[in-house]
């Protein structure tokens, strides 16, 4: 496989799961269903990079060229919203979750996020320290759900004996 095939694979496999940003901010008139997706397919005026760019602007010649750069294909949170929107419409509120929860870490930078997974694992954090996360990604990020799941953790951590406290 040459280098420019496997270009054009990995630009595909981003476009195929970018299936429906949108530049409405979620909550907006633009809700979607599964009558709707794939949302690139169905409403490909709605489908927008992190950057602004529109689908067509998306090309592979582009990327080859230099004037696509990485950003110009990151998922935006409003894509990830759509996309929790068609999760619901089919009755998986759980992967609809996963996906709002997803859209909120997008704000936080990716080092954090690594910090952030390291301090989850078993006895590599106090309950002080996760609450703190969790306070850190409700107030700075406006992270609510991810939040909410870190301050579950430090109380499971805990009761379980699986914070660092017990090391």
């Amino acid at each position: 496989m040459t280098q420019e095939q496997m270009l054009e694979q990995i630009v595909k496999q981003v476009m195929s799961s970018m299936g429906g940003a949108v530049s409405a901010p979620a909550g907006s008139a633009g809700t979607v269903t599964a009558a709707d997706y794939p949302i690139g397919d169905k409403k490909p005026e709605l489908i927008k990079s992190a950057t602004g760019k529109g689908l067509k602007e998306l090309t592979i010649d582009k990327l080859l060229s230099g004037e696509l750069k990485p950003e110009d294909l990151r998922i935006r949170p409003e894509t990830l919203e759509l996309q929790a929107q068609v999760a619901e419409s089919v009755k998986r509120g759980t992967f609809a979750l996963n996906l709002r929860r997803a859209a909120e870490l997008i704000a936080v930078p990716d080092a954090r996020l690594l910090e952030i997974y390291n301090a989850m694992r078993p006895y590599k954090s106090t309950k002080d320290e996760l609450v703190a996360i969790a306070d850190e990604l409700k107030t700075k990020y406006n992270a609510p759900i991810s939040a909410s799941l870190v301050a579950e953790a430090a109380d499971v951590y805990y009761a379980r004996k699986r914070s660092k406290e017990f090391i």
